[in-house]
């Protein structure tokens, strides 16, 4: 999954997979499957980003596309997936989370196996966040969900829920609804960050001027997260 690179401006790719409703995109890494069951509830249509094809056989599941450079599949299970379904992209300036995230078309992607793990994997992950605004997207970990902060959201979070906001880029954001309110705070890694924030009362309206920063909730509120991304307005593509 390396990428050598680590260049910002993605890669274009078509769209390998077009869904009217939610994609789960399975990763390489720890999952429970538990949350890989209520992550298919919500996005039946499962799709695997290289490695990810190993779990998914693992737990029963076929993937409806298995996307990525394919250097960290079992051959047995590589053999198995039918070619239809196998979509190698070779390049080696993104990973395969990011080469999957942009060739999917869908309202909402659900991704696990992609936190937890090895750190330097975990920040490429939110690299490819930070340089797809316009694709909606929540990760789901084993403690928390994540999704890059769209120009307009609104959650709907019970009072003192934890809400973090952590910069990736330089970015101006307003927040209504917190313990501690944010009027056109600017947030830049190194200066200024917004983490363990909590919910004063909802729901919790947030702003920004680009794309920039990371939204950190408590995983029993993947439902509300899902619902906010789902109505937010986004930020052009990059």
């Amino acid at each position: 999954m390396a990428a050598r690179g680590g260049r910002h401006k993605p890669l274009m790719a078509p769209d390998i997979v077009r869904s009217a409703s939610a994609v789960t995109l399975l990763g390489g890494g720890k999952v429970d499957p538990r949350d890989l069951e209520e992550a298919l509830g919500h996005a039946p249509t499962l799709v695997a980003a290289d490695g990810g094809a190993n779990l998914a056989a693992e737990l029963g599941h076929s993937p409806v596309a298995v996307i990525g450079d394919m250097d960290s599949i079992d051959s047995q299970i590589l053999a198995a997936i039918p070619a239809r379904r196998r979509h190698r992209i070779s390049e080696q300036e993104t990973t395969d989370f990011d080469k999957a995230l942009r060739a999917i078309c869908a309202p909402l992607v659900l991704g696990l196996g992609f936190t937890g793990a090895r750190i330097d994997h975990e920040l490429s992950v939110f690299h490819s966040l930070l340089a797809h605004p316009a694709r909606r997207c929540i990760l789901i970990g084993e403690e928390d969900v994540i999704f890059l902060l769209p120009a307009a959201l609104c959650l709907d979070l019970p009072e003192g829920a934890r809400l973090s906001l952590y910069p990736l880029a330089p970015s101006r954001v307003t927040g209504r609804g917190l313990a501690w309110p944010l009027e056109a705070l600017a947030l830049a890694a190194g200066q200024r960050i917004g983490t363990s924030n909590a919910v004063r009362e909802g729901p919790v309206e947030i702003t920004s001027d680009r794309p920039g920063a990371l939204v950190l909730l408590e995983r029993r509120h993947l439902e509300a997260a899902m619902e906010g991304l789902l109505g937010a307005a986004l930020h052009p593509p990059s």
